[in-house]
């Protein structure tokens, strides 16, 4: 997804631009003015209150602003993203902009900036004003127009500088050129997406063979969680020797040791395009976990898929497996692996139902030959990099 705010004083060329930018990135535009109208016209319970405000000489409140806009994204879920125009106008509303983003699992990407000077804004403007029939195109309106932006302006852009997140275009030169240098900015930024793939299915689904193959496909890292645990022991590191401790005594690895070693993974793994994640999460308190993890070191979840299979093939899938070197520890007898499939109903199927709320969870059919479900697993894949950049 690709979330940007486009900046710049009055007669910078906002609107041209943005006509563009919305339909070469398939992102949906946002205007405070234009959303505010929507809802007047409509009638809605927040129209309704803005009136009121409005009739009674005041400014429309921050509080009725953000749910407008939360609103407007949540019902436009086909949108490869939102260009801001217009928001936010004060550092208070990027903040608010940031919690917004932060409820809907997204972020802001970036804000461009569009430079002009001060004697090019009124030139620009005064020039419209003679075909617009705008009232507040004449030199008085355009000079208090811009002293609050360059207001108002100021903080929010130190903001976003503080945050590495700002990008200065010079707004001076020819349309197309212009246009130029903002598109390249923002493929860099789509360049810099993860796409993080979470692959959920009752064990017998296929999803440790498939998910290595697709992390080889498309350049991901696989993380699994038991083959980490595995590699701690091997290498005797203080890790796996707790670990081994752990298994020696029946108990289960505490998160904290997960966590460190998936954090690892994603601090060492350098160049990668993304992640699979397979066994974890497992719990609900697990998808918290991982959902802050990739947060935290700027990313997030990017798909979610689940491979189904019916019951009875599964079991049949677990006990040939134990007649082979691939063998599991839950694979030893039935009554296992009824158990382990029983642990997964209770325990990981509240996760999918989360994140089906949430993200929206990808249901293939596991049935078939590994090729023929790997195609379609691929093809899922394919089109979530797509909408990740």
């Amino acid at each position: 997804m690709l979330n940007i705010a486009l900046f710049g004083p009055p007669g910078a060329g906002k609107g041209t631009q943005s006509e563009h930018l919305v339909s070469h990135f398939n992102l949906f535009y946002i205007s405070t003015g234009d959303m505010l109208r929507r809802e007047l016209t409509a009638g809605t319970r927040l129209g309704e209150e803005a009136r009121d405000i409005i009739a009674a000489g005041g400014l429309v409140s921050d509080e009725i602003i953000v749910q407008i806009i939360e609103k407007t994204i949540t019902e436009n879920p086909q949108a490869a993203g939102f260009l801001f125009d217009g928001f936010p106008r004060t550092f208070i509303q990027a903040y608010i902009l940031d919690g917004l983003m932060i409820k809907l699992n997204t972020s802001l990407n970036c804000l461009i900036n569009l430079q002009i000077p001060e004697n090019v804004s009124i030139s620009r403007l005064l020039k419209r004003g003679e075909t617009s029939g705008r009232l507040d195109d004449n030199e008085t309106v355009i000079r208090n127009r811009l002293r609050e932006y360059h207001e108002k302006t100021l903080p929010v852009l130190q903001f976003y500088q503080d945050k590495n997140q700002q990008f200065d275009v010079d707004g001076t030169r020819p349309v197309e050129d212009v246009r130029r240098d903002i598109v390249r900015i923002l493929q860099q930024e789509l360049d810099k997406n993860l796409f993080n793939l979470v692959l959920f299915g009752y064990p017998g689904s296929g999803r440790g063979s498939q998910g290595q193959a697709l992390a080889e496909k498309f350049g991901l890292e696989y993380v699994a969680t038991g083959r980490m645990l595995d590699e701690e022991i091997r290498n005797d590191t203080p890790i796996g020797r707790t670990v081994t401790g752990l298994y020696e005594s029946g108990q289960l690895v505490p998160d904290e040791i997960v966590v460190r070693l998936i954090e690892k993974k994603i601090e060492n793994a350098h160049g990668v395009k993304g992640f699979i994640f397979k066994g974890f999460p497992r719990t609900l308190v697990q998808s918290y976990i991982l959902d802050g993890l990739l947060r935290k070191h700027g990313s997030r979840i990017s798909k979610i898929i689940d491979i189904e299979v019916p019951t009875l093939e599964l079991i049949q899938r677990l006990d040939a497996r134990s007649r082979t070197e691939r063998q599991m520890p839950y694979d030893s007898s039935t009554g296992k692996i009824v158990k382990r499939l029983q642990e997964h109903e209770q325990k990981t199927i509240p996760v999918i139902e989360k994140y089906q709320q949430l993200h929206d969870v990808t249901t293939v059919d596991g049935r078939g030959a590994f090729a023929e479900v790997f195609e379609k697993l691929s093809a899922e894949v394919e089109a979530g990099i797509r909408s990740v950049r």
